[in-house]
């Protein structure tokens, strides 16, 4: 029998992050092929003018807001659209951010933060909404991840790790997954023209506008296997370059950057030596 994938007649489609960028677009895609759409966002998070877009369109959408760093408002957040809306048969993962981390100025603080939203903001939302899927014996997850999983780069010391992080988290999934007629898949995109990416200190090749993203997105989505990642002109150029030796690896990518040549830029003071160090 096939793995159960998504269909808007069978229910309602979930996306975290949905307020801007590719979540907005791609709900508004969602929308257009028919699916009642959930979307959840930060509560001061526009969604308002969403609603107005999409209200001609086939299908609707809904605001469910919750911070996804919320492990219990998540749960709740679930139950609601599950009680308001019908069943989850798909659920995108797409809430995210992205905080420089050079090797020079690091803070820890930073680290808890990106992990929280990007990685723990995913967990706590499959978790609920598979107790669900696992009941009905079908449903979609979808994890959205970045080509920065593929091998580490300048600055994603903290942003690159929670991708990589998902890309496993989804792959041992799936084992199980596959045995409840849950069809999990992975997103990989490239980079996308968002007010994420407006922070990125790196070049940015094959920048995509986030309509034409969110496209392949949903194609991925209706079609795809279990990793989707586009466009293939940088995507898979990133994946070879990650199977090289970590020392060709890293070379390739530092000319590419021109990181090397990059002088160190410390944002703050060096900790004084305590007269113990000083001695």
């Amino acid at each position: 029998m096939a793995l159960y994938r998504a269909n808007p007649k069978d229910g309602v489609a979930w996306i975290t992050g949905g307020s801007s960028g590719l979540g907005r677009s791609l709900a508004k895609n969602l929308a257009a092929q028919g699916y009642a759409v959930a979307v959840t966002a930060l509560p001061d998070d526009p969604v308002d003018t969403l609603l107005v877009e999409t209200a001609q369109m086939p299908g609707h959408v809904k605001s469910f807001p919750c911070d996804v760093t919320d492990e219990q408002g998540m749960a709740q957040t679930v139950a609601a659209i599950e009680k308001e809306m019908g069943p989850i048969v798909l659920a995108v993962f797409n809430a995210g951010n992205y905080i420089a981390t050079p090797g020079e100025n690091l803070v820890v603080r930073d680290f808890h933060r990106s992990f929280a939203v990007n990685y723990f903001g995913i967990v706590n939302g499959v978790v609920p909404v598979v107790d669900y899927m696992r009941v009905r014996s079908r449903g979609h997850v979808v994890l959205v991840g970045s080509v920065t999983a593929y091998s580490g780069w300048p600055t994603t010391a903290a942003y690159g790790g929670t991708k990589a992080a998902i890309n496993i988290l989804a792959e041992s999934l799936k084992y199980d997954f596959d045995k409840m007629n849950i069809r999990v898949q992975v997103i990989n995109p490239g980079f996308v023209d968002t007010s994420l990416t407006e922070k990125n200190m790196l070049p940015m090749p094959g920048l995509m506008p986030v309509q034409r993203a969110s496209r392949r997105m949903a194609r991925g989505i209706r079609k795809g296997g279990f990793e989707v990642t586009f466009p293939y002109h940088i995507s898979w150029p990133l994946k070879l370059l990650g199977l090289l030796p970590r020392p060709i690896c890293r070379w390739v990518i530092g000319l590419t950057t021109g990181w090397k040549a990059r002088p160190l830029n410390f944002d703050r003071k060096l900790p004084s030596k305590t007269s113990d160090e000083a001695s």
